[in-house]
């Protein structure tokens, strides 16, 4: 699925709190959610500013916001804005848009409270969760059980995995085991980063050639090394691929199916208290249509789902 960014150091994360998971740069957020333009660099400065949503408070779930975050009256929520359609940076060149970024401010208008969205790198998104930097991790992460180990997760989304590739002179693939010998972009620390890794080992062992898994910082730089040629495929979330090829004026196109369907999640601080009234923001969004227009403005209501869940992680 949207592909769940996964965590291939997590025994390091754990102890060092260091790189769990990456993408994206520091930059800002907005007052109100931003138009379907195409992705911008997420290289600029860390400074965040508050938004809030049209969406109005709703009494229920403000009563579950934990008194620490209802006394500042704000949300910070942490996204590596370089994965559009779901968190990207605006045509203004500071803002953190997407299905993701409105969300997040649906869901703190719902408790009564603005969202400050910030664009954090995306291996330093769930160490700062748990160092209590932010209070919500907005940014397409699979719910994992090993992830579940640090943070909580409010599953709300359902997405899988996708290769695309150059239209004219790209290559074919139909499941992983077609990557033997071939050139993968793949940003950091991404699920598909660590199943291409894993592939190639299997190609070595079947005595085939290994994979050439060429890892980037973020998803804007994996996406140029396909252009330039530097790369055969480029590999990536289900949205985020077709996003890709729909705004590249035929220059990329999917090839094979989509496949490895799972949750993402909305990435919690185990002890902040504030994963049950994330639930149940989610919940309300879903009953009263606020979710499926979010969904559908930015392209992606093909992951809705019906029921979140509190840490639904298969595997």
């Amino acid at each position: 699925m949207k592909t769940r960014r996964s965590l291939i150091s997590f025994a390091v994360a754990l102890l060092s709190m260091g790189a769990i998971v990456g993408c994206g740069s520091s930059s800002s957020s907005s007052s109100s959610a931003g138009s379907s333009s195409s992705s911008t660099s997420s290289s600029a400065s860390s400074s965040a500013t508050s938004s809030s949503s049209s969406a109005g408070a709703n009494s229920a779930v403000a009563a579950l916001v934990p008194s620490a975050i209802k006394a500042k009256g704000t949300l910070t929520v942490a996204a590596d804005a370089s994965y559009a359609p779901n968190e990207f940076i605006g045509p203004d060149g500071h803002t953190v848009v997407g299905m993701d970024a409105d969300l997040a401010k649906a869901i703190a208008a719902t408790m009564g409270l603005k969202a400050t969205i910030s664009n954090v790198t995306f291996d330093a998104i769930i160490p700062g969760l748990a160092a209590g930097k932010y209070d919500l991790g907005a940014s397409s992460f699979t719910d994992t059980k090993a992830r579940e180990k640090v943070v909580n997760f409010v599953d709300y989304f359902s997405a899988g995995e996708s290769f695309f590739t150059k239209a004219s002179g790209g290559t074919s693939v139909s499941t992983l085991a077609d990557l033997c010998g071939k050139s993968v972009a793949v940003e950091s620390t991404t699920t598909e980063q660590t199943d291409a890794q894993t592939q190639s080992k299997k190609c070595k062992a079947a005595g085939k050639p290994a994979v050439n898994v060429i890892v980037f910082p973020n998803q804007n730089a994996a996406n140029l090394a396909l252009s330039s040629g530097r790369a055969q495929l480029g590999f990536v979330d289900s949205p985020i691929a077709a996003y890709q090829v729909k705004k590249s004026a035929g220059a990329f196109k999917l090839v094979g199916p989509t496949f490895a369907a799972a949750p993402y999640g909305l990435a919690i601080p185990k002890k902040s208290g504030l994963d049950k009234a994330v639930l149940a923001a989610v919940k309300a969004l879903i009953k009263d249509g606020s979710y499926t227009k979010i969904l559908t403005k930015w392209g992606v209501q093909a992951g809705a789902i019906t029921t979140p869940k509190l840490n639904g992680a298969t595997s």
